[in-house]
């Protein structure tokens, strides 16, 4: 029998269980192992949260959601049936190979059993211990304890290791011209001044450690009407209450799309505004799929998630606490946050959109992190 290569592997298995952020920063190594076999087929293999930007990603032939009991965010088993029922599911594609994708953070060997279990021949991963016969392509992780890299170089360098690479390590996304064209409708609805400028500002995230304070983005979003500029609020069907909330808060005017767009509509919306300000969550990352500027306020609970070659203004108070790793600040004071000034949110943005007028400069995510400083 032939020894498995993965030159010869056009039917790959890529796995990646995690949140829409997790899955856009992934794409640069899609695009690789995509790029390096002609007529490779990929598969995605994502929870549910992942899989809803799966369909505007062009790397991708194909997606299969699992929900893994490994995940945190996944509801209680009461057996292993779904698990003995994604192995069997798993075998009928035949897949020649399988890419495990995680945050140095998480166990890889789980889903390298699942992948095991339904004879996938090829296993390649990142993994802290010896996986033994869990992995045919162990690539020793040196994280954190050599330092920690941005997110999409770690999958970069992990897809190096079988020899894929690509020129191109932008962040992949499709925006679908029905769904521009729908954004242009409910824009015109709001008749806005077409001299004026515009800003998107998304206040939610799904971790309470990672959002500004709903006062503050009221205060930074006056400020930004006072000088001329429109303001429109996105957000989720659960995070429409915050943007009425700010908006009840606000002396002026604002407008909100909040539980109103797609999530195709929502990458469309952010692909045509000027600026994004938001919170270090989803769309920050479709910003940097489609190139548009994003003021990023970045909480401190980890280094490696900062926007991805585009222009950007990290901002963030400095923390003895940071890094935490945590969804809820396990210090209670929010201070890498909260002691954001709303005037450097403003500041920032308007720098952004002078930026973005005179020049075409793409500014590349930097570790370590700077406190409210240009990155």
């Amino acid at each position: 029998m032939k020894t498995p290569n993965w030159n010869d592997a056009k039917n790959l298995l890529c796995i990646r269980l995690d949140t829409i952020g997790d899955v856009l920063m992934t794409t640069p190594a899609l695009r690789s192992l995509k790029e390096s076999v002609s007529g490779r087929h990929i598969t995605l293999l994502t929870s549910s949260a992942g899989s809803a930007i799966a369909p505007l990603i062009p790397e991708l032939d194909a997606t299969i959601v699992y929900d893994s009991p490994w995940l945190k965010a996944t509801a209680p088993r009461t057996d292993s049936r779904s698990e003995f029922e994604m192995i069997q599911y798993l075998r009928q594609f035949q897949f020649d190979g399988a890419v495990i994708f995680t945050v140095y953070s998480q166990n890889p060997l789980p889903s390298a059993f699942l992948c095991y279990m339904a004879d996938i021949p090829l296993r390649l991963a990142h993994c802290h211990e010896n996986p033994y016969q869990l992995l045919t392509d162990w690539v020793k992780d040196p994280e954190p304890e050599d330092g920690i890299r941005h997110e999409v170089q770690r999958q970069l360098d992990l897809v190096a290791a079988i020899e894929c690479q690509t020129e191109n390590e932008h962040l992949s996304l499709r925006v679908e011209e029905s769904d521009r064209e729908s954004v242009r409708s409910r824009l015109n609805s709001f008749q806005l001044d077409r001299d004026r400028p515009w800003v998107v500002i998304h206040p939610g995230a799904t971790a309470a450690s990672r959002r500004y304070p709903p006062e503050g983005f009221a205060v930074a979003a006056d400020r930004l009407v006072s000088l001329g500029y429109s303001v429109i609020f996105t957000g989720s069907e659960w995070e429409a209450e915050l943007v009425d909330r700010i908006r009840s808060l606000m002396n002026e005017s604002a407008h909100s799309l909040a539980c109103c767009l797609t999530l195709g509509e929502l990458a469309a919306l952010i692909a045509m505004a000027p600026v994004l300000i938001s919170n270090n969550t989803g769309p920050v990352h479709i910003a940097a799929a489609v190139g548009n500027p994003v003021v990023d306020l970045y909480a401190l609970t980890n280094p490696q998630h900062t926007p991805w070659q585009v222009p950007h203004r990290l901002l963030f108070h400095d923390v003895p606490c940071k890094y935490c790793y945590k969804s809820i600040c396990p210090e209670g004071h929010h201070h890498c946050l909260r002691q954001v000034l709303p005037d450097t949110i403003v500041a920032a943005a308007c720098e952004l959109l002078d930026e973005s007028t005179r020049s075409p400069l793409i500014f590349q995510s930097s570790i370590p992190l700077l406190s409210t400083r240009v990155i």
